[in-house]
């Protein structure tokens, strides 16, 4: 495994995901009462210390904090999961931020960070990201990303209502890196014009 850096662009922190973020996390998913979305794993406010110690204890699991820098307070959260050091591939996941931050510069922020911290200095091989087919806002996001979508694995997921659902499952791969790249940019930019 490798240690999380800290990584800062446009206003927006990541750094490793602590108790001390708790307080802020429970204010964030009451924005929007995003743990009523059946389909995520946004935790419910008075659950935040029990989500951030089970990211703790899995051990293909690193957790990041999403501060935004002009509040100092965090927003959500995003993880790298599924690790797998020899195949040079992993995931990215646990994704969530205040519903005030929907559609705004902090997930292509979050993901170009991201994504340039995998390839270009892990330099791992390949990205992937799931999803519940439900929640097609997730799927448009990834898909916005360029992520290709690798297919559907049928029954192996348990919403949080019990329903047993299926995963979309997305992947990119490095040598498709360079124009993810220049996309993600030439939006961000568009973006942060009103920053």
């Amino acid at each position: 495994m490798f240690d999380l850096p800290t990584l800062s662009s446009n206003g927006i922190t990541l750094k490793p995901l602590m108790l001390s973020h708790a307080i802020d996390l429970a204010e964030a998913c009451q924005d929007g009462e995003l743990w009523k979305i059946n389909e995520t794993s946004v935790p419910e406010p008075d659950k935040v210390i029990d989500y951030i110690n089970i990211a703790e204890s899995m051990p293909d699991r690193q957790a990041f904090v999403v501060i935004d820098e002009l509040t100092g307070k965090a927003i959500g959260t995003t993880s790298f999961h599924d690790i797998l050091p020899f195949a040079k591939r992993l995931e990215i996941g646990y994704t969530w931020y205040a519903k005030s931050y929907w559609r705004t510069h902090v997930n292509t922020t979050c993901k170009l960070m991201l994504l340039t911290y995998i390839f270009e200095t892990l330099e791992y091989q390949t990205v992937g990201w799931r999803t519940d087919i439900g929640n097609h806002r997730s799927q448009a996001a990834i898909e916005r990303l360029g992520a290709k979508k690798d297919g559907v694995i049928r029954g192996n997921r348990v919403r949080r209502d019990g329903v047993i659902s299926d995963t979309v499952m997305y992947s990119l791969i490095k040598y498709e890196w360079p124009i993810v790249k220049l996309k993600l940019t030439k939006n961000l930019m568009m973006l942060t014009k009103t920053l």
